[in-house]
């Protein structure tokens, strides 16, 4: 007969205990990136719109920033048709409707 014979692991080193120094690299790496790519769409943003569109019957409203008026308006006219409107062509016809309200402000 076989005797089954229990076996205890032996402890975890202490350098193994703790997250490997490529994990830690890549996070450090992961995060400086995202930081950057932040800094750079919010470094020349520099006016900021909130725009209201009425388009098909409904209604919403967006807020966007940009490095003058006329970007941050477009891009909060476009964010605010996206739920709005279905479809390319509805979305193009909603960003050329006159807002129902726009305000902007500079930083």
């Amino acid at each position: 007969m076989l005797a089954w014979v229990r076996t205890t692991r032996p402890p975890v080193p202490a350098r193994e205990a703790f997250v490997k120094r490529s994990t830690v690299i890549v996070l450090i790496v992961v995060l400086a990136i995202a930081g950057l790519f932040f800094y750079m769409t919010t470094a020349r943003a520099s006016t900021t719109c909130q725009v209201c569109v009425t388009y098909g019957g409904r209604s919403n409203c967006a807020t966007a920033v940009g490095s003058d008026e006329k970007d941050a308006r477009e891009g909060a006219q476009t964010t605010a048709c996206g739920p709005i409107a279905a479809g390319m062509d509805a979305s193009i016809a909603c960003g050329r409707v006159e807002p129902t309200s726009a305000e902007c402000h500079t930083r």
